[in-house]
């Protein structure tokens, strides 16, 4: 039988931007079991969920396929992508963040996570009452 994910939206009340992004993990699935733990409400780092936070981001949804990540993240419509970037690599934590991360990540492990995540180009959409 087919799982079935339902996935609750947050309406904002000012105007947003969605950035949609792709990264590939490494093809072992003992580490994307522990890729994955890392995210959990219990093992998560505080100093990186508080940063994402602190540049900006409104929300942020990782899904994944297989090795496949595919991130959603939803930001003020003002939000300036390159500098937040660059601000959040500089937050505490999050280069230890990043190198922890890419040992189950296809990327070079010196890379932000500006330089890992690519961004994805949207080639249709569908919005109610259009």
């Amino acid at each position: 039988m087919e799982q079935v994910f339902s996935y609750k939206v947050k309406n904002f009340t000012g105007k947003t931007k969605r950035y949609c992004q792709t990264l590939k993990l490494k093809n072992d699935p003992e580490g994307i079991k522990k890729y994955v733990a890392l995210h959990s409400k219990e093992k998560h780092w505080k100093e990186i969920r508080d940063g994402i936070m602190e540049v900006g981001i409104l929300e942020m949804e990782i899904y994944r396929y297989e090795n496949l990540l595919f991130m959603i993240v939803e930001t003020p419509d003002d939000f300036d992508w390159d500098a937040s970037m660059a601000r959040l690599a500089t937050l505490p934590r999050q280069d230890e963040w990043e190198h922890t991360v890419a040992e189950y990540q296809e990327c070079n492990p010196n890379d932000t996570s500006d330089g890992k995540w690519q961004l994805m180009e949207r080639i249709f959409h569908i919005y109610e009452n259009e």
